[in-house]
């Protein structure tokens, strides 16, 4: 499943475009709409092949969500799309009036989420996205860790009736995965074993929580399994509880506020079935900054992301485990 050379790079929202491509020339259903930001979304590739089921609604994000709605309401799968800090960030009443309270088949797909956005800064930095929509019922929430997940993820979504929220990052992501492999909503992918602590991981924070693994086992002897948690909502709670016991401590790590996001998921999962030491990495209930593309990883350092701080939250919580 996972690939050997993880320096390989592909575009999350290049692999979404692809996958609308396909999807399109199977079913005559599927429709997207835009806000526009089709071009940024990679979604206009579906509006070359198909332009009479591109919906360009412009820079009207409550529009973009309830004609989706609409879409839906008339028999359609609706693709909707723009930036995360746009959506959920300007129409979350739609979403929850609109979309989820009827459960329409409505697909939310974004990105610019996260600090990596960079040089939008603040105001553009969606971190609250994952706490805002888990308390709201019907929607489920996905977030691939690369374009592998990302295709095959869109595919899978299409077929699963409802509504969903999909962040995909901004700049280009290692490829982790090979083409052969399975994602499951709900499910967790184990990327690597480990005896000694779990890291799980979400997005563009998987890779490094594979890299903090690798040092830990270099230099102190450390045995991480690391979890690519691609389902935030539904939680894989059975996965969840068998890393609690086979390792006793559980750090997790998001590019996303601590208050209520995946390291909150996994708490709350394992306080119910197998209470042990839970460490989480995220930013710490602030807002981001600007920095140029070429800064990204200087950025997620100032705000505690870096390999060395995930290796650190390892090294700290295993001081309060049992085992």
């Amino acid at each position: 499943m996972l690939l050997s050379n993880e320096q390989k790079k592909s575009d999350m929202r290049g692999a979404y475009g692809d996958a609308l491509v396909e999807l399109g020339a199977e079913n005559q259903n599927i429709v997207c709409v835009g806000g526009d930001t089709t071009d940024s979304l990679k979604i206009k590739k579906f509006g070359d092949h198909f332009p009479d089921r591109l919906f360009n609604v412009g820079i009207a994000e409550a529009n973009l969500v309830s004609i989706a709605a609409g879409l839906a309401i008339a028999g359609k799968i609706a693709f909707a799309s723009t930036y995360a800090a746009f959506l959920p960030g300007r129409c979350l009443d739609q979403i929850r009036n609109a979309i989820c309270y009827p459960n329409l088949n409505v697909k939310l797909v974004v990105s610019h989420a996260g600090l990596t956005v960079g040089p939008d800064g603040a105001s553009h930095q969606q971190l609250e996205d994952f706490s805002t929509l888990r308390a709201i019922p019907n929607i489920q929430i996905i977030v691939p860790a690369d374009a592998v997940a990302a295709r095959y993820l869109i595919r899978s979504i299409s077929m699963i009736k409802g509504p969903f929220y999909v962040r995909l990052a901004r700049p280009a992501s290692e490829v982790l995965y090979d083409d052969n492999a399975v994602f499951r909503v709900g499910s967790g992918n184990i990327l690597l074993e480990g005896s000694d602590a779990t890291i799980i991981a979400c997005g563009l924070m998987v890779s490094r929580a594979l890299n903090a693994a690798k040092y830990l086992k270099a230099n102190y002897g450390l045995s991480c399994r690391v979890v690519d948690m691609f389902s935030i909502k539904p939680l894989d709670a059975h996965l969840v509880a068998k890393c609690a016991k086979d390792t006793g401590t559980i750090i997790t790590v998001e590019e996303h506020n601590l208050i209520g996001g995946l390291g909150s998921a996994v708490a709350e999962s394992s306080s119910e079935s197998c209470p042990i030491p839970i460490k989480r990495v995220g930013v710490r209930d602030t807002f981001g900054e600007s920095a140029r593309d070429g800064e990204i990883d200087a950025l997620l350092e100032k705000y505690g992301l870096a390999t060395k701080d995930i290796a650190h939250a390892v090294i700290e919580c295993r001081k309060r485990s049992k085992k």
